[in-house]
């Protein structure tokens, strides 16, 4: 009996020391990464700009705010963009990073937009309403990147409201202090609303770009669950944010060292710190944001397994998504396996936007870059897929093949060719019409004399713009836009 004492103490002191072990060692790579990000950041990061320091307190806060209504979310909004007004009127208006941004009300940028309005939620409004739907945009974004499906919607006789995300349209900074329960909070208030203004028989519709994306279906999935929240008749998603990659954990401790009362410190905050040019999107971008979009994609992916296994994801309503195949933002492989995997039923829709295959770009495409429309359309899906791709790789002509979950296939040609020099879309570019006056590549595109940002091709040396030349090459929008709108059309048309 001693001696099976004495092998069981043995073999728990092993253990033990085994642990300990393993715990010293996860503590000293964590310190290791804390470290190396915090070097990293206070030696090659640019210094930071009051936009990015400056906090406003007149932000939605969940805890505080959550139980306004839209009314009162809309005059807490004023009050931000006043208090916002106000601090830029005591920044250093010499400085050259002033003069070329955003918040100059003379830069170029923003007499491009006109005061840049649509960095605030709206709402259009339709005399004899068909129907109601609320919009959310995506991280770093403003409610401008809904615009277009917002008026494509209008057009066909819907009220929308777009709704401007707590942390977002006024300072890089607000980004810092955002959680996703403030957003939750904001989405339903405004949800509340909308659904109030929505009279039985009318179809209510969600939508979201990106991680509005993500917060659309999250909603989807909560009312499939909560009675007190009425269950939209269509989700909408353009580019959703369904999975970021697991690395994206480490932003739980990025900052860590951000509470030290050194300003120099200070930029641990932040994962990017670039030119904010963009009127409506943030060009820097803050660890937190990284952290919160990371809670809000675990969440949903908890919400559908959890759907999945109860059977409520047989009562969510039809998803329609449009997507690039080629995203490096939020990956285009997700929103097959880890959404439309799970989804029965040819009303949900998957519309993905193919590289340009044709023959003499693909020297320098990568291998595999258009590989999930091949896997796809070779295997068997619940859902129906349509593939917006060239005709033939002898052709810059573009067609649209359906494949419908009984294996039934058609293809409808179009008048729409892919731009001569662009090989794929993006990720920022798809909620984008290819004129759009901000973000347009079409020639022409602009305002006020003043080129769009989407048609900037600019060549030259490295260091000779504020900008970073490689910016400058990823598309800013959807040469195939109208096929978003037509599907639109058809949408609101059907049942």
């Amino acid at each position: 009996m001693n001696s099976f004492h004495a092998v069981t103490s043995s073999a728990a002191l092993r253990i033990g020391q085994g642990l300990r072990r393993l715990l010293r060692y996860a503590i000293t790579a964590l310190l290791s990464v804390v470290f190396g990000f915090t070097v990293y950041a206070v030696l090659a990061l640019p210094d930071l700009k009051p936009w990015h320091t400056e906090r406003l307190d007149e932000e939605f806060s969940a805890p505080r705010d959550g139980n306004l209504d839209f009314d009162g979310y809309l005059k807490l909004e004023g009050r931000l963009f006043d208090a916002a007004r106000a601090r830029i009127a005591t920044w250093d208006h010499a400085d050259e990073a002033y003069v070329y941004s955003r918040f100059n009300p003379d830069s170029n940028v923003t007499r491009l937009v006109e005061g840049a309005a649509y960095n605030r939620s709206f709402r259009l409004t339709a005399e004899t309403p068909v129907g109601h739907a609320l919009l959310l945009h995506g991280l770093s974004d403003s409610p401008y990147s809904m615009k277009a499906l917002a008026e494509s919607l209008h057009a066909r006789g819907f009220d929308v409201t777009v709704l401007r995300l707590p942390g977002h349209g006024t300072f890089p900074s607000v980004m810092t202090q955002m959680t996703v329960a403030d957003w939750t909070a904001a989405l339903r208030i405004a949800a509340r609303d909308v659904v109030s203004r929505t009279p039985p028989g009318q179809p209510f519709y969600i939508g979201g770009y990106s991680t509005g994306g993500t917060l659309a279906l999250q909603y989807a999935l909560d009312a499939l669950e909560d009675t007190s929240l009425r269950r939209p008749d269509r989700i909408l998603l353009v580019s959703p944010a369904i999975e970021v990659p697991d690395v994206a954990v480490i932003a739980n401790v990025l900052d860590l060292l951000s509470f030290v009362p050194v300003p120099v410190l200070q930029k641990v905050h932040w994962q990017e710190i670039g030119v904010e040019y963009d009127p409506y999107k943030y060009n820097s971008f803050a660890v937190n944001a990284t952290r919160q979009v990371s809670r809000a994609t675990r969440a949903l992916q908890d919400s559908l397994a959890s759907a999945v296994e109860s059977g409520r994801i047989e009562r969510l309503p039809p998803v329609i998504t449009w997507q690039s195949v080629v995203d490096s933002t939020v990956g285009a492989n997700a929103v097959a396996d880890a959404l439309y995997a799970r989804l029965h039923g040819a009303a949900n829709r998957l519309v993905l936007f193919d590289v340009n295959r044709r023959g003499a770009l693909g020297s320098i495409q990568r291998p595999g870059t258009g590989g999930l429309i091949d896997r796809l359309s070779a295997g068997k899906r619940q859902y129906t897929l349509d593939v917006v791709a060239n005709s033939s790789e002898q052709t810059r002509a573009v067609s649209v093949r359906r494949l419908a979950p009984d294996g039934g296939t058609s293809v409808r040609e179009t008048t729409l060719q892919w731009p001569e020099t662009l090989v794929s879309l993006s990720h920022v570019a798809m909620p984008f019409p290819p004129d759009d006056p901000v973000y347009g590549l079409n020639p022409g595109s602009g305002h006020d004399g003043i080129p769009s940002i989407g048609s900037w091709l600019f060549r030259g040396e490295n260091g000779a713009v504020t900008v970073s030349l490689g910016s400058l090459t990823r598309p800013r929008s959807n040469p195939f836009w109208s096929l978003i709108d037509d599907d639109v059309g058809a949408l609101v048309g059907s049942p």
